[in-house]
Protein backbone atom coordinates (compact mmCIF):
# COMPACT_ATOMS: atom_id res chain seq x y z
CA UNK A 1 0.00 0.00 0.00
CA UNK A 2 1.30 3.17 -0.81
CA UNK A 3 2.02 5.75 1.80
CA UNK A 4 1.30 6.80 5.19
CA UNK A 5 -1.29 4.20 7.12
CA UNK A 6 -3.22 5.13 10.16
CA UNK A 7 -0.63 3.23 12.43
CA UNK A 8 1.76 5.47 11.54
CA UNK A 9 -0.11 8.65 11.02
CA UNK A 10 1.15 10.65 14.44
CA UNK A 11 4.93 9.03 14.59
CA UNK A 12 7.86 10.49 13.36
CA UNK A 13 6.06 13.86 12.55
CA UNK A 14 8.42 16.46 11.44
CA UNK A 15 8.01 20.46 10.57
CA UNK A 16 10.41 22.04 8.23
CA UNK A 17 9.75 25.73 8.03
CA UNK A 18 9.14 27.06 11.31
CA UNK A 19 8.70 31.21 11.03
CA UNK A 20 5.78 33.20 11.45
CA UNK A 21 3.11 30.39 10.96
CA UNK A 22 5.28 26.64 11.25
CA UNK A 23 6.01 27.66 14.92
CA UNK A 24 2.74 28.24 16.09
CA UNK A 25 1.66 25.00 13.93
CA UNK A 26 4.47 22.92 15.69
CA UNK A 27 3.07 24.05 19.24
CA UNK A 28 -0.28 23.04 18.50
CA UNK A 29 0.91 19.44 17.28
CA UNK A 30 3.06 19.25 20.24
CA UNK A 31 -0.06 20.65 22.59
CA UNK A 32 -1.80 17.40 20.99
CA UNK A 33 0.34 15.53 22.45
CA UNK A 34 1.96 14.79 18.64
CA UNK A 35 5.58 14.42 19.24
CA UNK A 36 6.30 16.47 16.75
CA UNK A 37 9.67 18.16 16.02
CA UNK A 38 11.08 21.21 14.41
CA UNK A 39 13.86 22.31 11.51
CA UNK A 40 14.58 25.51 11.01
CA UNK A 41 17.63 27.32 9.23
CA UNK A 42 18.10 29.65 12.50
CA UNK A 43 19.28 28.13 16.16
CA UNK A 44 17.00 26.63 18.07
CA UNK A 45 17.74 29.22 20.91
CA UNK A 46 15.79 31.69 19.23
CA UNK A 47 12.68 29.38 19.39
CA UNK A 48 12.09 30.05 23.45
CA UNK A 49 9.76 27.34 24.95
CA UNK A 50 9.63 25.33 21.37
CA UNK A 51 13.46 25.10 21.52
CA UNK A 52 13.85 21.56 22.71
CA UNK A 53 11.79 20.23 20.11
CA UNK A 54 13.78 22.53 17.31
CA UNK A 55 16.77 21.51 15.35
CA UNK A 56 18.72 23.26 12.53
CA UNK A 57 20.46 20.19 11.80
CA UNK A 58 19.78 18.18 8.48
CA UNK A 59 20.63 15.01 9.77
CA UNK A 60 19.00 15.03 13.05
CA UNK A 61 15.98 15.86 11.68
CA UNK A 62 15.84 13.54 8.82
CA UNK A 63 16.29 10.50 11.43
CA UNK A 64 13.05 8.70 11.91
CA UNK A 65 11.26 11.54 9.57
CA UNK A 66 8.11 9.83 8.66
CA UNK A 67 6.01 12.48 7.63
CA UNK A 68 7.30 15.85 6.51
CA UNK A 69 5.44 18.99 6.83
CA UNK A 70 6.43 21.68 4.58
CA UNK A 71 5.97 25.76 5.98
CA UNK A 72 8.32 27.18 3.92
CA UNK A 73 8.00 30.67 2.18
CA UNK A 74 8.07 29.88 -1.44
CA UNK A 75 9.01 27.94 -4.59
CA UNK A 76 12.76 28.41 -3.70
CA UNK A 77 12.80 27.20 -0.32
CA UNK A 78 10.56 24.23 -0.75
CA UNK A 79 13.07 22.90 -3.43
CA UNK A 80 16.08 23.38 -0.79
CA UNK A 81 13.63 21.38 1.63
CA UNK A 82 12.51 18.60 -0.89
CA UNK A 83 15.26 18.08 -2.98
CA UNK A 84 18.34 21.15 -2.11
CA UNK A 85 19.82 21.98 0.59
CA UNK A 86 17.91 19.84 3.07
CA UNK A 87 17.09 16.91 0.68
CA UNK A 88 15.05 15.64 3.28
CA UNK A 89 13.08 13.65 0.31
CA UNK A 90 16.59 11.01 1.20
CA UNK A 91 14.90 10.53 4.33
CA UNK A 92 15.05 6.81 4.45
CA UNK A 93 11.66 6.50 6.68
CA UNK A 94 9.80 9.22 4.96
CA UNK A 95 6.02 7.96 4.16
CA UNK A 96 4.41 11.52 3.21
CA UNK A 97 4.67 14.94 2.41
CA UNK A 98 2.47 17.50 3.37
CA UNK A 99 2.82 20.82 1.48
CA UNK A 100 1.66 23.67 3.64
CA UNK A 101 3.47 26.74 1.98
CA UNK A 102 1.12 28.69 -0.39
CA UNK A 103 2.84 27.89 -3.86
CA UNK A 104 1.77 27.47 -7.54
CA UNK A 105 -0.96 25.20 -8.18
CA UNK A 106 1.44 23.75 -11.37
CA UNK A 107 4.47 23.75 -9.24
CA UNK A 108 2.50 21.42 -6.83
CA UNK A 109 0.61 19.58 -9.75
CA UNK A 110 4.12 19.07 -10.82
CA UNK A 111 5.66 17.48 -8.08
CA UNK A 112 3.93 14.22 -8.04
CA UNK A 113 6.47 13.20 -11.15
CA UNK A 114 9.51 14.40 -8.92
CA UNK A 115 9.11 12.35 -5.92
CA UNK A 116 9.13 8.65 -5.57
CA UNK A 117 5.22 6.66 -5.76
CA UNK A 118 5.86 4.91 -2.38
CA UNK A 119 5.56 9.04 -1.11
CA UNK A 120 2.16 10.41 0.03
CA UNK A 121 1.58 14.16 -1.24
CA UNK A 122 -1.16 16.06 0.09
CA UNK A 123 -1.30 19.75 -0.50
CA UNK A 124 -2.65 21.15 2.73
CA UNK A 125 -2.61 25.03 2.25
CA UNK A 126 -4.43 27.31 5.07
CA UNK A 127 -5.62 30.33 6.07
CA UNK A 128 -5.88 32.71 8.44
CA UNK A 129 -3.03 34.40 9.94
CA UNK A 130 -0.33 33.81 12.59
CA UNK A 131 -3.11 34.61 15.14
CA UNK A 132 -5.62 31.24 13.96
CA UNK A 133 -2.14 29.15 13.71
CA UNK A 134 -1.52 30.15 17.55
CA UNK A 135 -5.44 29.57 18.14
CA UNK A 136 -5.03 25.93 16.80
CA UNK A 137 -7.68 26.88 14.48
CA UNK A 138 -6.48 27.40 11.09
CA UNK A 139 -8.56 26.75 8.38
CA UNK A 140 -6.78 24.07 5.73
CA UNK A 141 -8.05 23.87 2.36
CA UNK A 142 -6.99 19.65 1.39
CA UNK A 143 -6.20 17.96 -1.77
CA UNK A 144 -5.45 14.01 -2.09
CA UNK A 145 -6.86 11.08 -1.98
CA UNK A 146 -9.19 10.34 0.61
CA UNK A 147 -7.46 7.81 2.78
CA UNK A 148 -4.04 9.43 2.67
CA UNK A 149 -6.73 12.44 3.65
CA UNK A 150 -8.52 10.77 6.61
CA UNK A 151 -4.83 9.48 7.76
CA UNK A 152 -3.23 12.61 8.08
CA UNK A 153 -6.50 14.21 9.53
CA UNK A 154 -5.53 13.69 13.26
CA UNK A 155 -2.73 16.40 12.02
CA UNK A 156 -5.10 18.52 10.71
CA UNK A 157 -7.59 18.26 13.56
CA UNK A 158 -4.41 19.25 16.16
CA UNK A 159 -3.75 22.55 14.38
CA UNK A 160 -6.88 23.77 12.14
CA UNK A 161 -10.54 24.19 13.04
CA UNK A 162 -12.28 24.11 9.79
CA UNK A 163 -11.39 21.60 6.73
CA UNK A 164 -12.31 21.66 3.11
CA UNK A 165 -11.90 18.81 0.92
CA UNK A 166 -11.56 19.91 -2.42
CA UNK A 167 -10.55 16.90 -4.50
CA UNK A 168 -7.37 14.90 -5.54
CA UNK A 169 -3.90 15.81 -5.01
CA UNK A 170 -3.38 20.04 -6.24
CA UNK A 171 -7.01 20.72 -5.81
CA UNK A 172 -6.20 22.44 -1.83
CA UNK A 173 -3.47 24.65 -4.13
CA UNK A 174 -5.58 26.04 -6.31
CA UNK A 175 -8.72 26.55 -3.97
CA UNK A 176 -5.61 28.56 -1.94
CA UNK A 177 -4.43 30.89 -4.54
CA UNK A 178 -8.10 31.72 -5.76
CA UNK A 179 -8.62 32.47 -2.13
CA UNK A 180 -5.28 34.39 -1.00
CA UNK A 181 -6.31 36.42 -4.53
CA UNK A 182 -9.59 37.70 -2.61
CA UNK A 183 -8.17 38.03 0.66
CA UNK A 184 -5.45 40.32 -1.00
CA UNK A 185 -8.26 42.42 -2.71
CA UNK A 186 -9.84 42.63 0.40
CA UNK A 187 -6.47 43.80 2.26
CA UNK A 188 -5.66 46.69 -0.53
CA UNK A 189 -9.19 48.21 -0.38
CA UNK A 190 -9.42 48.24 3.05
CA UNK A 191 -6.05 49.70 3.36
CA UNK A 192 -7.41 52.50 0.46
CA UNK A 193 -10.30 52.72 2.67
CA UNK A 194 -8.59 53.68 5.82
CA UNK A 195 -6.63 56.06 4.15
CA UNK A 196 -9.41 57.83 2.51
CA UNK A 197 -11.13 58.28 6.23
CA UNK A 198 -8.12 59.59 7.41
CA UNK A 199 -8.18 62.39 5.09
CA UNK A 200 -12.09 62.66 5.61
CA UNK A 201 -11.40 62.78 9.22
CA UNK A 202 -13.73 59.65 9.93
CA UNK A 203 -12.32 57.73 13.18
CA UNK A 204 -11.08 54.22 12.29
CA UNK A 205 -12.16 52.03 14.98
CA UNK A 206 -15.59 53.33 14.37
CA UNK A 207 -15.25 52.49 10.41
CA UNK A 208 -14.14 49.10 11.49
CA UNK A 209 -17.27 48.56 13.05
CA UNK A 210 -19.19 49.76 10.36
CA UNK A 211 -17.41 47.35 7.78
CA UNK A 212 -17.75 44.50 10.13
CA UNK A 213 -21.60 44.72 10.31
CA UNK A 214 -22.38 46.35 6.86
CA UNK A 215 -21.87 45.21 3.06
CA UNK A 216 -18.03 46.17 3.12
CA UNK A 217 -17.60 43.38 5.98
CA UNK A 218 -14.33 40.84 4.50
CA UNK A 219 -11.76 39.32 6.99
CA UNK A 220 -9.19 41.52 7.04
CA UNK A 221 -10.96 44.64 8.15
CA UNK A 222 -12.67 42.38 10.64
CA UNK A 223 -9.64 41.10 11.76
CA UNK A 224 -7.80 44.39 11.72
CA UNK A 225 -6.96 44.56 15.06
CA UNK A 226 -5.86 40.95 15.29
CA UNK A 227 -4.02 40.02 12.26
CA UNK A 228 -0.54 40.89 13.17
CA UNK A 229 0.07 42.12 9.55
CA UNK A 230 -2.56 44.46 9.23
CA UNK A 231 -0.30 47.99 9.61
CA UNK A 232 2.37 46.76 7.91
CA UNK A 233 3.87 47.93 4.64
CA UNK A 234 5.27 45.64 1.65
CA UNK A 235 8.29 44.43 2.12
CA UNK A 236 10.17 41.40 0.49
CA UNK A 237 10.07 39.60 3.50
CA UNK A 238 7.09 40.00 5.55
CA UNK A 239 3.55 38.84 5.45
CA UNK A 240 2.39 41.74 2.90
CA UNK A 241 5.06 40.76 0.84
CA UNK A 242 3.80 37.23 0.72
CA UNK A 243 0.52 38.47 -0.28
CA UNK A 244 2.20 39.68 -3.99
CA UNK A 245 3.95 36.03 -4.19
CA UNK A 246 0.41 34.69 -3.92
CA UNK A 247 -0.96 37.08 -6.63
CA UNK A 248 1.37 35.42 -8.36
CA UNK A 249 0.30 32.21 -7.51
CA UNK A 250 -3.02 32.58 -8.79
CA UNK A 251 -2.02 34.17 -11.93
CA UNK A 252 -0.32 31.19 -12.52
CA UNK A 253 -3.16 28.58 -12.71
CA UNK A 254 -5.02 31.30 -14.54
CA UNK A 255 -6.89 30.13 -17.29
CA UNK A 256 -5.93 30.44 -20.76
CA UNK A 257 -6.96 33.74 -21.96
CA UNK A 258 -8.23 34.97 -18.76
CA UNK A 259 -8.44 38.88 -18.44
CA UNK A 260 -5.42 39.29 -15.42
CA UNK A 261 -6.18 43.32 -15.58
CA UNK A 262 -7.25 42.97 -12.02
CA UNK A 263 -4.96 40.66 -10.43
CA UNK A 264 -2.49 43.01 -11.70
CA UNK A 265 -4.37 45.92 -10.73
CA UNK A 266 -4.26 44.09 -6.75
CA UNK A 267 -0.43 43.41 -7.07
CA UNK A 268 0.82 46.89 -7.77
CA UNK A 269 -1.39 47.96 -4.93
CA UNK A 270 -0.39 45.92 -2.12
CA UNK A 271 3.48 46.08 -3.30
CA UNK A 272 2.57 50.07 -3.28
CA UNK A 273 1.60 49.84 0.85
CA UNK A 274 3.41 51.73 3.21
CA UNK A 275 3.10 51.27 7.06
CA UNK A 276 0.06 52.13 8.70
CA UNK A 277 0.61 53.44 12.65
Amino acid sequence: MRGATRDTALTGIGVAGCGRMGAPMLAALRAAGIDARGFDVRSPSEFGALAPAMTDDRVEFAHGLHSLITVVRDIPQTEDVLFGAQNFLAAPGLARVILCSTLSPRYVRALRARVPDHITLIDAPMSGARIAAQEARLSFMLGGDAADLDAAQPLFDAMGAHFHRMGGYGAGMQAKVLNNLLAAANTAMTRLVLDWADAAGVDEDKLLALIDTSSGQNWFASGFDRIEFARDGWGPDNTIGILTKDVDSALDAAPDGADTTLPDTIKAAIRALTPRR
